[in-house]
């Protein structure tokens, strides 16, 4: 269900109030019930309920970033692998939670990719994002662009590129994928004028990956890419956050699914986030969240 406080609870019973979308699989709903009442008192045949009872009524504030709401949406997620390493479910669609409010109670916590990841013990895992014309996968997720340089290597480079390979074959089932990667710099770096990075450290990553047989073209450059929305590629790999977020989401934001990849578990969501501002107002649009239980149980057949 997400932080309780932000649209989860509304974007998630929109959702499954379409029978089209109830007829995709069996739900389990985790959260506390509740605050899900306030947005839906309908029970179906194939939606029950798992009631943490996580937060008080006294303590919930509606649109406001608190300790409690972050620490029942914490519950929320550790309930779900506790589900999801049972077999008692299969899938697991996440509404937005807010990482500050969860930092309250656990500093560690910087996002839902890695906490399933830590939870799976899973070492190599990635942030992809899908639109209906577009793959794009981050080689980079939540870190500080002061930062990035000196996180950027090779052999990262070369990780992303393969995990998205393997994922667009076994995952997908695209035989034989084609996938992008943009450089770092403005204009890929134009020929090492505006940066070293593509030279230095992409490139030599891209020539491993193509003596591996997969297909990887690039580096291109960023502030054209996107121009033309039909991309003639199966993955576009995005060196940071907002190289590739940004575009993705202008072309499809409320179409787009967050999903990821790497787990042995299938693990989607909506790709935005609490929206705190309308958190209540029954103005939530569903969208993301229908898309995303779509591509979930689709995954999960």
């Amino acid at each position: 269900m997400g932080d309780p406080s932000g649209i989860g609870p509304e974007i998630i019973a929109k959702a499954l109030s379409k029978p089209q979308i109830r007829n995709l699989a069996s739900f389990k709903i985790i959260g506390d019930l509740g605050i899900y009442k306030r947005y839906s008192k309908k029970e179906y045949k194939n939606c029950s309920f798992i009631d943490l009872k996580a937060i008080q009524p006294k303590c919930f504030k509606i649109g406001k970033i608190n300790e409690h709401s972050g620490k029942a949406a914490f519950a929320y997620l550790e309930k779900s692998v506790e589900l999801l390493k049972s077999g008692e479910i299969n899938s697991i669609v996440t509404a937005p939670v807010c990482k500050e409010a969860i930092s309250l109670s656990h500093p560690s916590f910087c996002g839902h990719t890695e906490f399933f990841a830590a939870a799976f013990n899973v070492k190599k895992y990635g942030m992809m994002f899908l639109g209906p014309n577009l793959r794009l996968l981050l080689a980079t997720r939540h870190m500080p662009i002061n930062k990035i340089p000196a996180v950027l290597t090779s052999e990262l480079i070369y990780e992303t590129i393969d995990l998205a390979d393997k994922t667009l074959k076994n995952t997908f089932r695209i035989k034989k994928p084609s996938i992008a990667i943009l450089g770092l710099n403005p204009h890929a770096g134009e020929g090492g004028l505006l940066g070293k990075e593509e030279i230095e450290i992409i490139i030599p990553a891209m020539n491993k990956a193509i003596k591996h047989k997969i297909a990887v073209s690039g580096p291109f450059s960023a502030d054209t890419f996107f121009i033309d929305r039909q991309v003639k590629y199966d993955m576009i790999i995005a060196i940071y956050h907002d190289q590739g977020l940004i575009p993705i989401k202008t072309l499809y934001f409320t179409q787009l699914v967050n999903f990821t990849i790497g787990l042995p578990i299938i693990r989607t969501s909506p790709a935005h986030g609490t929206a705190f501002d309308i958190a209540g107002k029954g103005t939530a649009d569903p969208a993301s969240m229908i898309e995303s239980i779509k591509l979930a149980t689709h995954l999960s057949q």
